[in-house]
């Protein structure tokens, strides 16, 4: 044996693999929690499927910069989890990046990815006050962040 590595043996060959294991487990849970995630809780019907067919289009692009959790609105989970937000009655789209649904943007206005987004191809009953490129503005936010 080399001299001066007899502590390769039996406990310190162990604590050396127990340094390894531990260091990989934090750097994978460090790279999963910057990871941002986006969660749509949608109706799975028109207009509200074509409505986020861009957003949906851009977040396929992005591959695993973004983690996106897909829920219809109108199943259990997604009844539950609109409750769990506080969102009540007929609400066709609620986004969440890291589970928030506001965004505050550059010129200071807060939008809240709630209802369609407020563009004139959307009801005016059910019109939001956000745009789809405001959610990809907060997604690279918080891309940049990482």
């Amino acid at each position: 044996m080399i001299k001066g590595y007899e502590c390769m043996r039996g406990a310190g060959r162990k604590i050396i693999s127990f340094v390894v294991m531990v260091s990989l487990i934090v750097t994978t849970t460090v790279a999963w929690a910057a990871t941002p995630t986006v969660e749509i809780v949608a109706m799975a019907h028109p207009p509200v499927q074509s409505v986020l067919k861009p957003l949906r289009d851009w977040l396929a692009q992005q591959g695993k910069k973004i983690r996106v959790i897909e829920v219809d609105a109108e199943s259990p989970q997604g009844k539950s989890r609109l409750e769990a937000i506080e969102l009540k009655g007929h609400i066709p789209i609620a986004i969440m990046i890291n589970n928030k649904t506001s965004y505050r943007r550059a010129n200071g206005d807060s939008v809240s990815f709630v209802n369609f987004p407020a563009v004139k191809e959307s009801p005016s009953g059910v019109r939001g006050n956000w745009q789809i490129q405001d959610v990809q503005a907060a997604l690279l936010e918080q891309i940049s962040k990482q």
